[in-house]
C-alpha cells in the first residue's frame, strides 16, 4: 500500500523498483522547488494543482494529468483539499514518453489503470503478470493522450519580475503595467512576443482563464471568481469563459 501521509517526506529516487506509485489527499501543500531522476505522472482526482517551472506556469484541474520528464525542476502547490495519484518511472521506461512537461487528458482506460499502479506495493513485480500489462497500457495511454493548453509561458525580462511575483494576483491592464515598469506598450509587446509567443493581452487572457479554472475547481462561486478576475458582471465572466473554452463555467465543472 502506498498511501502517503500528508506529514511524510517522500523521495521516489530512494527506491529500486522501476515503478513507484503513491496516493494522497493534501491540503494547502507546497512542495518547494525540487526535481527527481524519475519521470512523474501527477493525476488530480479532485481539487486543483499549480505547477511552477523555470519559465512556465502549469495548471492541473480535476480529471487531467501532468507529465513531468526526468530531471525537470518544478514546484507543486495545492490549495484546500486535493486528492491525487502519482506514479514515478525510471528513465528507461520514459524513452517513448513526451520529452517536455505537458498536461494530458485522462481517458477512462488511463484512469482505470492509474489506481492499481498508484496503490501497488513497492515490491511489485512489473515484468510479469497483471502489473506488467497494466504498466504497458499506462505507458501507451500517456504517449497517445491529447495534450491540453494548460501551460502559460513566463517572460524572463527582469523588468517584469514584479508582475510574476504573485501568480494569484490579476495582471494589470497594459496602461497600468507601462507605468509600473517604466516601459512603453510597444516595448512590453515586443518582450512578450519574443519570450512567450503571445501579445500581452493574449497572455493576460490566458492567465485569467487558468486562474478562473483554479478558482472554480477549488470551490469558489461564479460571482467570487468573476470579481477576483476583474469582470464587471457574472455574465461578462461567463461570456469570456465560453469564448475561450467553448463551454460555460458550470458545464466545465461537471
Amino acid at each position: 500500500m502506498a498511501w502517503l501521509d500528508p506529514r511524510s517526506s517522500f523521495d521516489p529516487d530512494h527506491y529500486a523498483a522501476p515503478v513507484i506509485g503513491i496516493a494522497s489527499t493534501l491540503g494547502d501543500h507546497d512542495s518547494g522547488l525540487h526535481r527527481h531522476h524519475r519521470g512523474q505522472l501527477l493525476f488530480t482526482r479532485r481539487g486543483c494543482t499549480r505547477i511552477t517551472l523555470a519559465q512556465q506556469l502549469c495548471l492541473l484541474p480535476p480529471s487531467r494529468a501532468a507529465w513531468i520528464p526526468s530531471g525537470v525542476a518544478h514546484r507543486v502547490a495545492m490549495q484546500q483539499s486535493v486528492d491525487y495519484r502519482s506514479i514515478y518511472l525510471t528513465p528507461a521506461l520514459c524513452a517513448d514518453l513526451p520529452q517536455q512537461v505537458c498536461v494530458i487528458a485522462v481517458s477512462p482506460l488511463l484512469r482505470a489503470v492509474l489506481e492499481p499502479i498508484a496503490l501497488a506495493d513497492f515490491a511489485t513485480d512489473w515484468q510479469h503478470g497483471k502489473f506488467a500489462h497494466l504498466l504497458g497500457l499506462c505507458l501507451s495511454e500517456i504517449s497517445e493522450a491529447a495534450q491540453q493548453p494548460m501551460l502559460l509561458p513566463l517572460p524572463r525580462d527582469k523588468r517584469l519580475a514584479p508582475l510574476l511575483a504573485n501568480p494569484q494576483i490579476l495582471p494589470p491592464e497594459l496602461q497600468v503595467l507601462e507605468q509600473q515598469i517604466g516601459a512603453s506598450g510597444r516595448t512590453i509587446g515586443r518582450i512578450f512576443r519574443r519570450e512567450t509567443g503571445m501579445s500581452y493581452q493574449q497572455w493576460r487572457q490566458q492567465w485569467r482563464l487558468m486562474r478562473a479554472m483554479e478558482l472554480l475547481a477549488t470551490g469558489r462561486s461564479l460571482s467570487y471568481s468573476a470579481f477576483e478576475l476583474g469582470f464587471a458582471s457574472d455574465s461578462g465572466f461567463i461570456a469570456f469563459f465560453k469564448d475561450l473554452t467553448g463551454t460555460t463555467p458550470g458545464a466545465w465543472l461537471k
